[in-house]
């Protein structure tokens, strides 16, 4: 069975406070788009349960990649037959578009397909919950606001299809501990729902993204392609997740395509998406 788990922007992420367990709440509208990466799954000719990793490097060895600890997961819930896995990334890693997410989550919804396991996806969403905070929205993988530390999923009422997306991943990743380890948490005035429901045009001024007030200190390079993106036709622009990726929401997939074209000769040895949202 081959699978192409995809990517996911975030569109604004308030942190709204610390916990007392140390985590933090938020809200944020994960919404998913086409970079996908490539899961194929096997009957193992070994009797074992392997994982193979091509495309773009991962630091990961394989029993703790997020892939075997959703077979094992498994594994640990019922009987099933070895397989031999075959990952090929294409979605950057620590870009905050949750490609390791994706992947466990496909990894799941396959075996649960391929050798009939009968698991719901409410019983899909719980085991997803176990893996990650990101993996229960690519069980979905729809438009959904995350609450809580991330765990809290319903619908959001966004709908930007027949715009594009242009995802511009530059050549350094932020790790999730790096991007908390300075946020300020600060209570919304306006729910993140209500700011999304204004015209897209006011989303500039809006709908942020909490960790970007650090990071781009370190990293000004945020938002140069943030302002980048604005001057080049997109009607909002902002960094996903903890970063470092930044993406511009177009009017059109072809503008979206035609800045990417642009940037791919001024970012040499970046990494480019461009597609329909």
């Amino acid at each position: 069975m081959i699978v192409f788990p995809n990517a996911k922007i975030n569109i604004g992420l308030d942190i709204l406070r610390r916990r007392s367990d140390g985590y933090h709440d938020i809200s944020t509208v994960m919404y998913p788009i086409g970079w996908r990466d490539i899961l194929e799954i096997v009957p193992s000719e070994s009797g074992m349960t392997t994982l193979t990793v091509t495309g773009n490097h991962v630091d990961c060895p394989p029993e703790k990649n997020l892939v075997m600890k959703a077979v094992r997961l498994l594994e640990d819930l019922t009987e099933i037959p070895a397989s031999d896995i075959y990952l090929h990334k294409v979605i950057p890693d620590g870009a905050g578009m949750g490609g390791g997410s994706a992947d466990a989550a496909f990894t799941l919804m396959a075996l649960n397909e391929m050798y009939g396991l009968g698991i719901s996806l409410e019983d899909l969403v719980d085991l997803a919950s176990k893996l990650g905070a990101d993996c229960p929205f690519f069980i979905y993988n729809k438009p959904m606001l995350a609450e809580g530390v991330g765990e809290k999923l319903s619908k959001a009422d966004i709908d930007l299809s027949g715009c594009g997306v242009l995802v511009i991943k530059p050549d350094f990743s932020i790790s999730t501990g790096e991007a908390y380890g300075g946020v300020v948490p600060k209570e919304a005035s306006r729910h993140l729902s209500d700011r999304l429901s204004d015209d897209i045009g006011g989303w500039r001024t809006s709908v942020k993204n909490a960790f970007v007030e650090h990071l781009a200190k370190k990293y000004p390079v945020i938002n140069e392609i943030t302002v980048f993106l604005y001057e080049n036709g997109a009607v909002y622009a902002s960094m996903t997740g903890s970063g470092s990726a930044v993406y511009g929401i177009f009017e059109s997939s072809d503008m979206a395509d035609a800045v990417k074209r642009e940037c791919e000769e001024i970012y040499k040895g970046w990494h480019f998406y461009a597609g329909k949202l």
